[in-house]
């Protein structure tokens, strides 16, 4: 293949059968072209962010920006939004594996967000494997032979929303001069390039979420490859279109203003409310005035997540976008009738809660749970496709509010426990290539097993990181109870204990090194 490869190009990954149908010389050169306009924006971007980190840690506290309060006392709004993106009550979600593509899409939800990021494992296979997946759930066709049962698409199913990775994630298997292509970039121009036509053609259009963004000049870098891409496929502006997750505590104070760079691309927010914890945790790990409560404790009602998401709801609505609601990491419990009412009850009870609010929407992880996330929505929604005429001129946010980071207690051995075993349990999975696991009844990602390590990390640095007896929390505790989790999970996992243990090795040095890494997914993806 290295002699159809545009002039520059390095690929490193192996070319299955298959592979050839998305790595074209057109797709390819595609990409190359994007990547040498804008990489470079790109790393001053992240470099940016380094140096904001740096101010953080020396005492800055985050506040709405001055520079751009025009933007957010202006009278505007978004495009008006696509006929399919109208109705969006229940999305489901799940990575780019053949089978969850389908079963998801079949659901029962109005929307599924396919993922190349946070529940997946970013290896070759899963990357190409899933564009090829992608293009086929596009052109439905589609389909699944597995243990003696077929899987094909309904007549009727849901819209198709993919996530590329963040832009902080490389393709290490795809070099352009010398210098690693964007894994978010080579994920969004290969599936534009290969499916947008198709898409309008059938009345859709190319779709994408947005993750991990810090702030509006990220934003604005997406909306200008947006236009980019689309005068060089030949699109009309405007047919892309992005919904931004906003996960991370620096780009709550500037949602009017990311919303505003997207406007004519976009199609809402979300409350990306797990890498919202974690990035809380992140950006004040040093300040030793902040700690947080187990996990458990941190729910979307304590003050900090209260504030953000009714400023996310206010702020959308006010400029004619939808609001969509985060993940219900609950799943169904099958052997268990009092358990399962018990999760199913927390479902509703989450999904009722956004509905109340005004929320258009909200996250699932499992298509079992679509049912009873649509019936809370459609009690509040009724045949209306969303409620983003409800304004809520009542929401009045601070800066305050969004850090008023509470509970600080209690921080118990239980949590301390379960945050080790998430974690090793999760990179063990993720090293075999498995992003998205069920773990204790709970649908775990990338972004749970960075509060696990990142919580850990600061409650060991934190002058009030004590367990509720009185113990402090310190590195030898980490690393007697790591061996004792690690046990379990090897019971509990069997087969191969070798991903597991070397997931022991990564969580247990990541949690007890005085650096902290930005990411546990940046030297992780080195091992696979």
């Amino acid at each position: 293949m290295t002699s159809t490869l545009p002039q520059g190009m390095e690929i490193t990954g192996e070319i299955k059968p298959g592979f050839e149908a998305i790595l074209t010389p057109e797709a390819l050169a595609f990409v190359a072209r994007l990547h040498r306009t804008f990489e470079p924006r790109r790393q001053a971007l992240l470099t940016a962010r380094a140096e904001r980190t740096k101010r953080l840690d020396a005492g800055e506290r985050p506040d709405f920006l001055p520079q751009t309060q025009a933007i957010r006392a202006g009278d505007w709004s978004i495009a008006p939004l696509p006929a399919d993106l109208r109705c969006r009550r229940v999305e489901i979600t799940g990575p780019v594996e053949r089978k969850m593509i389908i079963n998801a899409l079949n659901s029962g939800a109005d929307s599924y967000m396919s993922d190349f990021e946070d529940s997946n494992t970013p290896n070759w296979d899963n990357q190409i494997n899933g564009q090829i997946n992608l293009k086929d759930a596009v052109r439905r066709t589609i389909a699944l032979e597995q243990n003696g049962k077929s899987y094909r698409l309904n007549d009727i199913i849901a819209t198709l929303i993919v996530r590329p990775r963040g832009w902080h994630l490389d393709e290490k298997h795809v070099l352009i001069d010398s210098q690693r292509v964007s894994g978010g970039l080579f994920d969004f121009a290969l599936y534009l390039f290969h499916n947008a036509k198709e898409l309008l053609a059938r009345g859709s259009g190319p779709y994408f979420y947005l993750p991990k963004m810090e702030n509006h000049l990220e934003a604005r870098l997406w909306n200008d490859i947006f236009i980019a891409a689309q005068d060089v496929l030949g699109l009309p502006r405007g047919t892309i279109r992005a919904t931004v997750l906003i996960e991370t505590i620096l780009a709550a104070f500037e949602m009017d203003e990311i919303l505003y760079e997207l406007r004519e691309h976009s199609s809402g927010l979300n409350a990306g409310r797990w890498d919202y914890i974690f990035s809380a945790i992140k950006k004040f790990r040093n300040d030793k005035n902040f700690c947080l409560a187990d996990r458990s404790q941190i729910t979307m009602t304590v003050p900090f997540m209260r504030a953000y998401a009714l400023q996310l709801l206010k702020t959308c609505h006010r400029r004619g976008a939808p609001a969509i609601g985060g993940m219900s990491a609950l799943i169904p419990i099958k052997n268990d009738p009092v358990a399962n009412e018990r999760a199913m009850n927390g479902v509703r009870s989450d999904k009722a809660r956004d509905a109340g609010d005004g929320y258009d929407g909200g996250w699932v992880a499992h298509p079992g749970l679509v049912p009873v996330a649509m019936e809370e929505f459609v009690k509040v929604l009724g045949t209306q496709p969303n409620q983003i005429g409800k304004q809520r001129d009542d929401v009045q946010v601070s800066a305050h509010d969004l850090l008023d980071f509470r509970p600080e207690a209690p921080i118990t051995e239980a949590g301390l426990r379960n945050n080790i075993n998430v974690g090793v349990h999760y990179l063990g999975s993720w090293l075999t290539g498995n992003g998205c696991v069920p773990i204790h009844n709970l649908m775990e990602d990338a972004a749970t097993a960075e509060i696990s390590r990142s919580q850990v990390w600061q409650w060991i640095r934190s002058p009030k990181g004590k367990l509720d007896d009185g113990r402090k929390v310190t590195a030898e505790l980490v690393r007697d109870l790591t061996g004792q989790e690690l046990k379990k999970i090897l019971v509990e996992v069997g087969g191969d204990s070798r991903p597991y243990e070397r997931a022991a090795q990564i969580f247990e040095a990541m949690s007890t090194s005085e650096n902290f890494a930005d990411f546990l997914t940046l030297p992780l993806y080195e091992e696979i």
